[in-house]
């Protein structure tokens, strides 16, 4: 006998807006030994992802249940018994699953039973989250590591999805693996990278199978959005994303900044001193832009954290105009066999967040308590408070001061031995009053007259003048 396949399916569960989950439950007796069943459920138009958690009892008794699922038009995949919950999304499934369209209708649980007992009783239950929103929280199920702290990525990388090559085991050169980026990554001692390559989708796939190996090290999905008017890359986003700017698709930024803010991704414009031109297509920036929409802007792109290529005089000449945007960084690597200054995580971003997920990550980019480590050190830090009567702020917030006529900063360097300090500020190139080199952990303090300056940001620079550190600003106001 084949017992009634659902209990609740139509019972939906209270869940955050955009999702509803259906609860599908049955029973599997000693007649159902070697048979199939496919149990229906409806997915409603617009769904966005579709995750199932599947459980069964009877495992004492060594009941059997394999899992799989049909769409109304196609097989989506079969994992059998090896896993208990999977995701299908448009752009990337849970390995064992395929990614694509999810078509409205009735999909099907494909249950086979390898093994039941004559006399055993295996009850199940399918939990289906059916989101239709375009917020993706990462591919980790958990948080790398807990509790706050710096954490030190690449957020610039590109693979064999896009124009990222390297050298075969026999010396040729071909579209290089994703892995050989990660491997790269794990060399390096960084805890997280966003993979961006240009314009496509089709690398998320390969971080959702590989982040479970790579569990300690972050895999955040992003994409270079490559238009004739300059490159941004986006960060944390998995849903369709619109690159053709001018075209009827994208007719001006705005377009695309609602598809990146509807996700709650961050952008950050990319190599903004490069030349647009035959060289390099729209590799500067100049696309007409409301700044108050862009949370970054890839300041240290790669080695050229100086001379005309660097992106610090854009984004300082942002924050003049009274814009809070965060400076990061990105290696914009193309060849993950590279090491040195030229490899991935040269430079790393260092970001200070309250865990290491995709979420935290992104939310501490958003805040601005980031610093860059041009040299991608693995040790290197810079932390930066400014104080005024009773207050104080931090990199990337704003201290209100009040009457106060000065301020007081502090400043702490570590794994900067022999490089000294600059303070540079609005209209100052710097407030630092001397150049007395830093032991390799030291804290210094300096008062400012705020009179000086709207806001003030660190830098650390080696013995040759070349730039070690770079950290945000602290936005001051009355």
């Amino acid at each position: 006998m084949i017992a009634s396949a659902v209990a609740s399916a139509a019972a939906l569960v209270a869940f955050p807006a955009a999702a509803e989950t259906l609860t599908l439950t049955g029973v599997m007796t000693g007649a159902d030994h070697q048979t199939y069943r496919e149990v229906p459920f409806r997915v409603p138009a617009g769904t966005t992802s579709v995750s199932v958690e599947f459980a069964y009892t009877g495992k004492d008794q060594k009941s059997v249940i394999d899992l799989g699922v049909r769409d109304p038009q196609r097989f989506r995949g079969w994992s059998g018994g090896n896993k208990a919950k999977f995701t299908i999304t448009d752009t990337w499934a849970t390995p064992s699953y395929l990614p694509g369209p999810l078509p409205a209708g009735e999909w099907k649980l494909i249950l086979g039973v390898p093994n039941l007992r004559k006399d055993g009783r295996a009850d199940y239950t399918a939990r289906i989250t059916q989101d239709r929103a375009a917020v993706f929280h990462g591919f980790a199920d958990a948080p790398l590591k807990s509790g706050p702290g710096w954490y030190r990525g690449d957020l610039h990388m590109h693979t064999q999805h896009s124009d990222g090559s390297c050298a075969s085991h026999t010396g040729k050169r071909i579209p290089c693996p994703l892995f050989r980026s990660l491997e790269a990554a794990s060399a390096r001692g960084l805890d997280f990278v966003a993979v961006t390559d240009h314009n496509t989708p089709a690398h998320f796939q390969d971080l959702a199978e590989l982040q479970p190996y790579y569990d300690d090290l972050l895999l955040i999905p992003g994409r270079e959005v490559t238009t004739f008017h300059g490159h941004a890359n986006v960060f944390g986003v998995t849903a369709p994303l619109d690159f053709q700017l001018g075209g009827p698709r994208a007719p001006d930024l705005n377009r695309i900044l609602d598809q990146v803010e509807a996700a709650k991704g961050v952008i950050s414009l990319n190599h903004p001193g490069q030349p647009s031109g035959e060289t390099c297509m729209g590799c500067g920036w100049t696309a007409k832009t409301d700044f108050a929409r862009i949370p970054a802007i890839e300041a240290i792109n790669g080695i050229n954290s100086s001379g005309p290529l660097s992106g610090i005089p854009f984004w300082t000449q942002r924050l003049n105009d009274g814009f809070h945007v965060t400076a990061v960084g990105g290696s914009d690597n193309h060849d993950a066999s590279l090491t040195g200054l030229r490899g991935v995580g040269a430079p790393t971003t260092v970001v200070h967040a309250e865990n290491l997920s995709q979420d935290a990550i992104l939310d501490g980019i958003r805040k601005g308590r980031v610093f860059i480590d041009t040299q991608g050190t693995k040790d290197r830090l810079l932390d930066v408070t400014v104080r005024a009567g009773g207050r104080s702020a931090t990199m990337g917030e704003t201290l209100a001061y009040g009457a106060a006529k000065t301020v007081e900063v502090e400043i702490h360097v570590v794994g900067a031995a022999g490089g000294d300090i600059t303070v540079p500020s609005g209209a100052v190139d710097n407030l630092w009053p001397d150049r007395k080199p830093l032991a390799a952990d030291e804290t210094r303090t300096l008062s400012v007259d705020v009179t000086r300056a709207k806001w003030l940001r660190v830098e650390v620079r080696g013995p040759d003048g070349k730039l070690w550190l770079l950290g945000n600003p602290v936005y001051l106001r009355p």
